[in-house]
């Protein structure tokens, strides 16, 4: 979905307000009738922590949230429309039996497609069996061209971050939520848990608002390039 100048120039203002001063922040603006709708899946959830940090323990789950949230009102502010995949540490699906990953999976992409969502952002952190490993990671939707286009321009905007450890590309990913979704779709593996100069990182209130700003800087820019 294309945005209108009126959002476009919205969006502007706000990025030249939070780029003046970091401790502003512009209220929400009144929903558009073209208002970009974005589906925010913070990741994991209930008994499925994902992965958990190498000194704190801190679950994946709970980062992702916060992060999520953060995301959240910065789109909100940018005047699109959010819907969150979860909103409380619980899992969507609730139960324990057989398969229950996939049917929460399953889950989370059907949020997208009931509310008929022009993107999905689904936010994550990693592990890797070497602690060295960092960065944040962007995947994309396989043999989509607006979903590449997202974890490129949302790639770019972690790698400009001061505290990004190296330059990363957008890679393709072969994960449910991106394989299973009829929308533009990227996963944001926002920092490595096994790693404890991430960890530290990502256990600070601030840094997790800077990378939410950097996935929100990410999706103007994409929409920018779209209706240039």
């Amino acid at each position: 979905m294309k945005l209108s100048g009126v959002i476009i120039l919205i969006l502007s203002v706000f990025l030249s307000v939070f780029i003046g001063g970091a401790a502003t922040r512009p209220a929400a603006t009144t929903k558009k009738k073209d208002s970009v709708l974005v589906v925010i899946d913070a990741g994991h959830g209930g008994i499925d922590g994902g992965v958990t940090g190498v000194n704190t323990g801190v679950k994946e789950s709970d980062i992702n949230l916060e992060v999520a949230k953060a995301l959240m009102e910065k789109l909100e502010a940018g005047g699109m429309t959010v819907v969150m995949t979860r909103t409380t540490p619980a899992s969507l699906y609730g139960g324990t039996g057989k398969g229950f990953k996939e049917k929460d999976l399953k889950m989370r992409v059907e949020v997208a497609e009931k509310c008929n969502a022009d993107l999905f952002i689904s936010i994550h952190m990693n592990k890797y069996s070497d602690e060295n490993r960092r960065g944040a990671q962007v995947f994309y939707k396989i043999d989509d061209e607006a979903s590449q286009n997202l974890a490129e321009s949302v790639q770019k905007s972690f790698n400009d971050m001061k505290e990004a450890p190296r330059e990363c590309s957008a890679l393709r990913g072969d994960y449910y939520v991106l394989n299973n979704n009829t929308v533009s779709s990227i996963i944001c593996e926002c920092g490595f848990l096994s790693n404890a100069e991430d960890e530290k990182l990502l256990l600070d209130e601030t840094y997790r608002d800077e990378l939410a700003y950097a996935v929100f800087r990410g999706v103007v820019d994409f929409y920018s390039r779209e209706n240039a």
